[in-house]
């Protein structure tokens, strides 16, 4: 039976304590006389560099990393990394060229950008839209794989993870950005360091049933066992192409995924909205050196997961009742292997990453909510108070019904790619909407609002043209199919824009200065450093 020993709930305990005990502190320390919205949702001016990194980081990594992306390591290798360190690349350019324009308009929620820009239609049907996906996509995941992995490593009932999941993140959350912000320097350092103790251990697994004299020694062992594991870029013939779809990774749709994802999303740039541009763009620099570490964390011991199934070892553990091997279960079966007190410290990581996203993507959907829901259509004359009240309860009812959603993703077998994939719906109609928003001033409204009502149907179109059209059409990878409905929403805008006179001189448009995106030669340097290491890694792992 899974269970956890009495040193390991002893670790777990302190690492709750501290990470409780220091919100709290926050939350009575730093906060103003008068509680604002401002100061709630967007801790305004009070984080730090190194805060706003750690805390983009720990919003963004959760369960769907350790356990969804140890999954896609399991099952394909080392190119579902392609996520992680691309991402450390497009935060550089979202630290250059977004977050200038965000910070001299004063934009402090994605839909305040597009009612400012474009018109309050677009930003309502842009909300909905976000507070569906945040709630039904994002943070239901995140419940089920948390709760999943708890319940493996624990042998806890599923239900009662999700609920002790819920109550742990609430505490953080409801103490608003302040606290989100600086109790996530705690729990970046809690999973990054108890994920490299996981994958040491791993590592260390290998090398012990495998009979390799040093924990090193194993890295080229898993080369030599899972060569199929190794390679970035898959080929057509590949069975993994869809997910991956060869060179795309690098030219194609991740990049629409990414800069949507790093460069347009509430629950990542509300961490550097509240900076001057300097820390900000520290910030984000931050967290892509921080990106960089990820797959060590949850990709290797996917992969050492896969060498040792393949050698016979836990074979029993990693498929379902009927009998169908799941990846998705290689991070708790590793996890369930470390000593005691080790174990401890790996279920703290893996508990930091799920409750700090948690806080992260409800304080955005409480920030969303309250400000470009109930205070523009329901209470225009809402107090300070009132806003704060109607915030904290929408973090609530958001996460009871994430809770109830949560059984139903059983049925997927990479929780990750399901994530991906279904945000990839509306990310090519967002990411269209707010890059010609940024850079062509002439673009109008009406032109954004045909791209906020089409980004949906022709994805939708899209992945099912091979029934519609009884396989004439082959099935179109995901990634691929982004960037065919990137591309034809952003015809359409040009059109729309061109063929409205009016446009020339759209008062809406945003003026653009070419000395807002001078970097300073700090800035400069790390970001070759990592450009470096991003270009070593793909030409080694090919």
């Amino acid at each position: 039976m899974n269970h956890l020993s009495v040193f390991d709930y002893t670790v777990f305990l302190i690492y709750f304590v501290i990470v409780s005990g220091y919100g709290y502190w926050v939350y009575r320390n730093k906060r103003s006389a008068g509680s604002t919205t401002k100061e709630y949702f967007l801790a305004e001016g009070s984080l730090t560099w190194w805060a706003i990194g750690a805390s983009i980081i720990a919003s963004n990594i959760s369960a769907e990393h350790f356990i969804g992306m140890s999954g896609s390591g399991f099952a394909m290798g080392l190119a579902i990394a392609s996520y992680e360190w691309m991402a450390a690349a497009t935060l550089i350019i979202v630290a250059v060229f977004f977050l200038p324009i965000y910070l001299k308009n004063r934009i402090y929620t994605m839909p305040q950008f597009l009612s400012g820009r474009y018109n309050n239609t677009v930003s309502t049907i842009m909300t909905v839209f976000w507070l569906l996906v945040y709630v039904l996509v994002n943070l239901t995941s995140i419940f089920f794989l948390g709760a999943i992995a708890i319940e493996t490593i624990t042998g806890i009932s599923f239900n009662l993870c999700i609920v002790g999941l819920a109550i742990f993140s609430l505490v953080i959350t409801l103490g608003g950005m302040k606290v989100i912000g600086y109790t996530d320097v705690i729990q970046v350092f809690v999973l990054v360091g108890g994920g490299l103790v996981t994958c040491y251990m791993a590592l260390d697994m290998v090398s012990d049933k495998l009979h390799i004299d040093t924990v090193m020694g194993a890295l080229p062992v898993l080369r030599a066992e899972a060569g199929d594991h190794f390679h970035m870029i898959f080929s057509k013939d590949d069975k993994f192409y869809n997910e991956l779809p060869g060179i795309a990774v690098l030219v194609g749709g991740l990049w629409i995924n990414n800069l949507n994802y790093w460069g347009c999303n509430q629950y990542i740039v509300q961490r550097a909205l509240g900076a001057d541009l300097k820390t900000g763009r520290s910030g984000l620099l931050f967290a892509a050196f921080l990106k960089l570490l990820i797959p060590l964390i949850v990709v290797i011991p996917g992969i050492c997961a896969y060498v040792l199934y393949q050698n016979g070892y836990f074979q029993s553990e990693m498929v379902d009742a009927s009998g169908v091997v799941k990846p998705d279960h290689a991070y708790p079966v590793l996890m369930n292997l470390l000593p005691s007190g080790l174990k401890g410290l790996a279920f703290a990581a893996l508990t930091a990453a799920i409750v700090a996203s948690l806080a992260g993507k409800s304080n955005s959907i409480a920030t969303i909510f309250t400000l470009d829901i109930y205070k523009k259509f329901i209470n225009k004359e809402a107090s300070e108070r009132r806003m704060l009240h109607v915030g904290r309860w929408s973090i609530v009812i958001s996460s009871v019904i994430a809770m109830i959603i949560a059984p139903a993703l059983r049925s997927f077998d990479q929780v990750y790619q399901f994530v991906q994939e279904y945000v990839g719906f509306i990310s090519p109609g967002v990411f269209a909407i707010f890059l010609l928003g940024f850079f062509w001033k002439r673009t109008t409204s009406a032109a954004a609002l045909t791209a906020a009502l089409l980004t949906i149907p022709l994805s939708t179109l899209f992945k099912f043209l091979p029934e519609l059209t009884d396989g004439a059409i082959g099935q179109i990878p995901f990634l691929n199919r982004m960037s065919w409905v990137f591309c034809i929403i952003i015809v359409l805008m040009m059109a729309i824009t061109l063929m409205d006179p009016k446009s020339k001189n759209n008062p809406q448009g945003l003026e653009i200065d070419a000395k807002m995106f001078r970097v300073s030669p700090s800035f400069m340097v790390a970001s070759v450093i990592i450009c470096g290491i991003l270009s070593a890694l793909y030409i080694v792992f090919w």
